[in-house]
């Protein structure tokens, strides 16, 4: 004999139709009526200067290999409980393939929560010739970059080169001055000898901004301690790509796709640990994609499905009714949600496993992992970070 449903079981399966059906997804509006509570997220502002002059190839590599390690230093940072926006802007300089009457300085990428922009660009970059003006490509980041105002943002510049810090017509010091001023600090990372980085200034430029001097070997090949995590953790990144459904013009959705798939596979041919280490920042709250992603789009209220017209949708979505589509964003925003958990326990356990690695590295071994980029920029964001709280 079979049971019938009670009044309340009816109720509730009606309640949970309407929910699946209907207008923006309950998940959506109690994350926007958080953000409201709270007001402004603290934002982490990190311009990266890089000289891409004929010796600079081992830099370059390093910080195309480490990116994700050192931005996911930022996903672990908080402000009075908050987690951060994170925005990372990046030049080149000392280029000679770049006009001297521009000081051979480009903007490659303007600050931007898109650090899969960032990543693409530094596997773009080429070295050439030399002509380095670290004064100049300083005032120029301090004077162009969308900096923010508030007293309780973190911005921070951070330059790497290998020549003297006094070359070209921009004062180095009138330009770390103006940095201060404004609230940004310069570290530099002078590419060579400790006490030759002293001597060519790179310390002073540091100091005269309230950054860290820190001197690093660019050729030495980074030291990646692999891990038994790592393989599963590269293919669950590749399984969250496929939740993220983008919207748009048709050539805007095909760029924003290929550059996601395209900084996979960057980091996969870097090392297993660079794609361990992009899976952890896609799997934070960093990892941002509203801008051309429908399910980010609708979690932080920056598009609405009902305003969306058909020929900027997906293929898949246009034979779907309304309410179809919010069930379809809802269904990818909670397997984007699963796999981004299994990817935090599987990366806790990781870290884990790195901890002890490197407890047992020998002093010469361990003073050698401490003279890559990463080691640097990680060692001074945290100083900085402490002193902002």
């Amino acid at each position: 004999m079979g049971t019938f449903p009670t009044r309340r079981g009816v109720v509730l399966a009606v309640m949970l139709a309407i929910v699946g059906a209907m207008a923006t997804p309950l998940w959506a509006e109690e994350q926007k009526a958080d953000q409201k509570k709270a007001g402004p997220a603290p934002k982490i502002q990190m311009a990266i200067l890089l000289d891409t002059s004929n010796s600079m190839d081992g830099l370059i590599n390093q910080a195309r290999t480490q990116l994700w390690k050192v931005v996911n230093e930022f996903a672990q940072t908080k402000l009075a409980g908050r987690e951060p926006a994170l925005e990372v802007a990046l030049y080149e300089y000392g280029n000679n393939g770049l006009p001297a009457a521009g000081g051979h300085i480009r903007l490659v990428v303007p600050l931007t929560g898109d650090l899969d922009k960032v990543s693409q660009e530094l596997f773009a970059l080429r070295t050439n010739g030399g002509h380095e003006f670290c004064g100049q490509v300083i005032d120029q980041a301090v004077r162009e970059l969308a900096w923010s105002t508030s007293k309780k943002d973190l911005l921070c510049i951070f330059i790497a080169g290998n020549e003297p810090f006094t070359q070209g017509k921009v004062s180095y010091r009138d330009a770390c001055k103006a940095a201060a001023n404004r609230g940004i600090t310069v570290s530099t990372i002078f590419c060579g000898d400790h006490d030759k980085g002293i001597r060519t200034n790179w310390a002073d430029g540091a100091k005269l901004a309230d950054g860290s001097y820190l001197s690093i070997n660019q050729d030495q090949a980074v030291a990646t301690v692999t891990a038994p995590q790592d393989k599963e953790l590269a293919r669950l990144s590749a399984e969250l790509s496929k939740t993220y459904v983008a919207y748009g013009a048709a050539q805007k959705r095909k760029e924003q796709a290929e550059r996601q798939q395209a900084q996979d596979a960057n980091a996969a041919k870097s090392a297993l640990a660079a794609a361990a280490a992009r899976a952890a920042f896609k799997a934070s709250k960093h990892y941002r994609a509203a801008g051309w992603d429908l399910v980010d789009g609708v979690t932080e209220g920056k598009v609405k499905l009902e305003d969306v017209q058909e020929d900027q949708l997906p293929e898949e979505l246009r034979k779907m009714t309304l309410a179809e589509r919010k069930q379809y964003v809802a269904k990818m925003a909670q397997k984007r949600k699963a796999i981004q958990q299994q990817i935090q326990q599987m990366t806790a356990e990781r870290n884990k496993h790195l901890a002890a690695q490197r407890a047992k590295l020998a002093p010469a071994a361990a003073a050698k992992a401490e003279k890559s980029f990463d080691a640097a920029v990680i060692r001074a964001v945290q100083e900085q970070a402490a002193k902002k709280k």
